[in-house]
């Protein structure tokens, strides 16, 4: 019998080994309403990733980014993100991937972030431990920032000034700090390989796969305010002997001027 945790590690190898086939230089790019790119790639992996859901899956409903909402009232749903990373995608740069969840109302029940080009998987299920090709993995004990590796998308975080102070702030304490991030940055934290991953800005189908991922490996997934969502619009994955230092540093600015507006 297939398993979810077997689903979606099925569905995100499919839609990563169809991407993998169009990952070459000049690729096309168009850009869309929201100004983010896509390509043939996002495209034609997250329509084959349909099409197994709903031949194995026919009544449950399916949320992709390229594609949007099927069967809005089903009782469960599938989360598609065919290429995560389609900037680091067309520029050749081998650290994307294809992210797949699914969902009965809040709670994610398995997720799979598969990495095509760099031969990495990792699923994880509530209860069920998080699996790195095949193998328990977990995120570092280290407890020092001055010692830990911290790692973001984007360094400029086009949703504020102040979250860009609070990363640099972050990563002017740490020993290493790194862009490229991406959903390859939560591949780093769940195997123990970077200490905290951080995004100002992110959708649903980014997100949701790596609320299980990053707590079944023994870290902490929030969005950027502290809250354990993947909802929350950003996301902050760390392990557990870090994770309430780095919320702090990171909203230390909101509560400098909470204090400001108070005195």
């Amino acid at each position: 019998m297939l398993t979810l945790l077997d689903a979606v590690a099925d569905v995100a190898r499919l839609a990563g080994t169809t991407a993998l086939a169009h990952f070459r230089p000049g690729i096309a790019v168009e850009t869309k309403a929201d100004g983010s790119p896509v390509t043939m790639a996002d495209r034609t992996a997250e329509e084959i990733a349909r099409r197994w859901i709903e031949a194995h899956f026919p009544g449950d409903g399916i949320l992709g980014e390229e594609f949007g909402l099927a069967r809005a009232g089903a009782a469960r749903r599938w989360l598609i993100d065919p290429v995560d990373g389609t900037k680091t995608f067309v520029r050749g740069v081998p650290l994307w991937g294809s992210l797949v969840s699914v969902t009965e109302g809040d709670t994610v029940l398995a997720a799979a972030a598969f990495y095509p080009a760099v031969a990495e998987m990792l699923v994880a299920a509530p209860g069920e431990g998080c699996w790195w090709n095949g193998a328990r993995c977990s995120v570092s004990a280290v407890s020092s920032i001055a010692q830990a590796t911290v790692v973001t998308t984007d360094e400029q975080f086009p949703r504020s000034a102040s979250q860009r102070t609070a990363w640099r702030q972050l990563a002017g304490l740490a020993a290493i700090s790194r862009s490229w991030g991406d959903c390859y940055g939560y591949l780093l934290v769940a195997t123990g390989r970077a200490e905290v991953m951080v995004d100002g800005v992110l959708g649903i189908w980014d997100a949701t796969p790596f609320l299980p991922i990053i707590e079944e490996a023994g870290g902490m997934f929030t969005d950027w305010h502290g809250a354990r969502t993947a909802s929350g619009g950003s996301a902050v994955a760390s392990n557990r002997a870090l994770a309430d230092g780095v919320r702090d540093i990171l909203n230390s600015l909101d509560h400098e001027r909470s204090e400001e507006r108070h005195v």
